[in-house]
This record gives structure tokens, C-alpha cells and sequence, in this order.
């Protein structure tokens, strides 16, 4: 539409002006239109040999599109979950948590651009992370499903909009978000830090935690071997998208065992774990019976991981999920 806009020329208006030296609206109309041309072909031939500085800054500049669009699919998924839980709808402001998320995202692009590696970036961005997690949740901690959904779909907007090449090494590094939001490590680490080094309790927390994500990738592939058929809301089970969100929310779980161990007490599954699964898991379609044989396959990996002396600061928290994700209790007609 653009070159039969500059090719175009009417005949009794070129009759006219053929003479004449084009007034300025003309020129500043047509130098218009040629730079939006030449923008167009620009953009037209990105290819996967951009360097990283011109990828960063080409999402930068879709982030605004983006965090809007990642908020409206939140609000279409769990919108209505704010009267059902009867959360206050002053503490879920959309535009403080897309602007915490514009923020994030702009550092995390920073840090690819500039060959930062992702495991130094989430060291550099986990206190900030840590910091908008709990200010987000300090007065009800059921806001944290609409803050870590709206990062979550940003990230993944993100990697969908990026050169196909590129989308590995980003993926790393929304994953710091990801987890940062999913999941209480930085209320872990505090909790840790009241701690003797040689304490029985800390370190039956030090030999699960290197084993967290190799645990998840089993408890994945027996789930979803167990359900070959089962599709959630983004897809099956052996999807990749899938997969990745079920590593995370395994790892997510074994956090938030790993912080009631460390707290002795059950707060955080009670207060936070349980009522962002009732908020999120009939939202994405995710069976209450998936959640219960994970549990109980979680149970089984993390007792091998430990060994049985060690088990014995897990068993009151693994109970905990039983009783909570109890089929008496919790449905899949919920």
C-alpha cells in the first residue's frame, strides 16, 4: 500500500506542477511516507543475525503492547477470582504490577544484551524480586497469583516475539523471573539464615535443594506418562510449554516445602500454596488428581533424596499437602 502511495501520480496534477517546485507540505508528506517504507523493509529484514543490543531493544519497545496484553489474558483467566476469594480489588492494582513487571523485564533485557550470564542475574535481580513479591503479597498473600501470572505471560510474549534463535538464552532468563515470582526463595533464605550451619533441619534442606529440578523432570515424566491423553488449558501434558510450566510448579511446590521445614510451620503452604492452586489450577484446567499423585510421587522422591532420618523434618508438611489435596477435601468438581 505504501509504494502505490509514492508510485501514484495523478496526470493533471503532474500537468500542473511540473513547473513548479513542490510546496513544502509535499515534501515533508513524501519524505514521511518513504521513511515509514524504509522503516517497513527494516523491520522486514530482521533476521536471526541481530545482534543481541538489537534484540533487547526491539522487545523493549513491544514490552508496553506486551504487559498489556499479558494483563488482559490474567484478567480473562482469573478476573472473576478476586470476588470468589473475596480479595480486596485495591490490592490488585494492574498498573503497579505491570509496571514492577516493565521494570524486571527491562533488566533482565539489559543483562542478555549486555552477556550477562542468567545464573549472575538472578543473584542480581533475587533481592529485587524478593522485594516486589513481598510487597505485593504483604497484606494478602493471594495476590501473588495475579502478580506471577502477569510476569509469567510477559515472559512468555516475550520469548514468542523474539528471533527464533535467541529464544534458548532469553527463556533462561525469564525462567529467573518465573521462579523468583513463583516461588518464596527469597522468604526461604531468611528463614535459612536463622540457622546454625551444622543444624539437622538446614541440612536435610541442604541435600534436597540441588535436587529440586531433577525431581520435578521425574515427577513431570511419570504424570504424564500415567496421563498420556490430559490436556490443560495451554495444551497437553507432553507440550513444551506445558512441560515447562509443570518443571516449575513441582520445583514451586518443593519451595514452599522446603520454607515450612525452615519456618517449622505451616504457613506457607496454608496461607499461600493452597489458595493460589484453587485460584489457578481450575483456571488452567489442571485435575486435582494430577496435583494428588504429584504429591504423592513428591513424597516418594524427595524421602530418596534425603534418606529416612533426614525425611523426618518433611513428613509433617507432606502430610499436610495429603490431608489439604485430600479427594474428602478437594474435589475435581471445586
Amino acid at each position: 500500500m505504501l509504494a502505490n502511495f509514492q508510485t501514484y501520480t495523478n496526470p493533471r496534477l503532474t500537468a500542473q506542477s511540473s513547473s513548479k517546485t513542490s510546496s513544502l507540505p509535499e515534501v515533508w508528506a513524501r519524505k514521511y511516507v518513504e521513511s515509514l517504507h524504509r522503516q517497513d523493509q527494516a523491520l522486514a529484514g530482521l533476521n536471526q543475525s541481530q545482534s543481541k543490543a538489537d534484540v533487547a531493544q526491539n522487545l523493549l519497545e513491544s514490552l508496553r503492547s506486551i504487559s498489556a496484553n499479558a494483563w488482559n489474558k490474567t484478567e480473562t483467566l482469573i478476573g472473576h477470582e478476586i470476588r470468589r476469594h473475596q480479595i480486596s480489588r485495591d490490592l490488585v492494582d494492574p498498573w503497579t504490577i505491570a509496571k514492577d513487571a516493565h521494570h524486571v523485564y527491562e533488566l533482565a533485557l539489559d543483562a542478555y544484551a549486555n552477556d550477562v550470564s542468567p545464573q549472575r542475574f538472578s543473584v542480581v535481580a533475587s533481592k529485587k524480586l524478593g522485594a516486589i513479591r513481598q510487597g505485593h503479597t504483604a497484606m494478602d498473600p493471594r495476590v501473588i497469583g495475579f502478580v506471577s501470572m502477569q510476569f509469567h505471560y510477559c515472559g512468555q510474549m516475550l520469548s514468542e516475539a523474539a528471533p527464533p534463535s535467541e529464544r534458548p538464552v532469553l527463556h533462561d532468563f525469564f525462567k529467573v523471573v518465573d521462579d523468583q515470582l513463583y516461588m518464596p526463595l527469597h522468604r526461604a533464605y531468611e528463614a535459612a539464615a536463622n540457622y546454625d550451619y551444622d543444624h539437622p533441619r538446614l541440612k536435610a534442606v541442604r541435600l534436597a535443594l540441588p535436587a529440586i529440578t531433577g525431581i520435578a523432570h521425574t515427577i513431570v515424566d511419570r504424570v504424564a506418562q500415567a496421563y498420556p491423553r490430559y490436556a490443560t488449558y495451554t495444551g497437553s501434558l507432553s507440550s513444551d510449554v506445558v512441560r515447562t510450566s509443570s518443571v516449575r510448579d513441582v520445583e514451586m511446590f518443593q519451595i514452599y516445602l522446603l520454607t515450612c521445614v525452615l519456618e517449622d510451620n505451616v504457613g506457607a503452604i496454608a496461607q499461600e500454596l493452597f489458595p493460589l492452586c484453587v485460584m489457578l489450577y481450575p483456571a488452567l484446567r489442571v485435575s486435582w488428581e494430577l496435583v494428588r499423585l504429584m504429591v504423592s510421587l513428591l513424597h516418594q522422591e524427595i524421602s530418596r533424596c534425603v534418606g529416612r532420618m533426614n525425611m523426618q523434618h518433611f513428613e509433617p508438611y507432606t502430610q499436610v499437602l495429603f490431608d489439604m489435596f485430600s479427594p474428602e477435601f478437594f474435589p475435581d468438581t471445586l
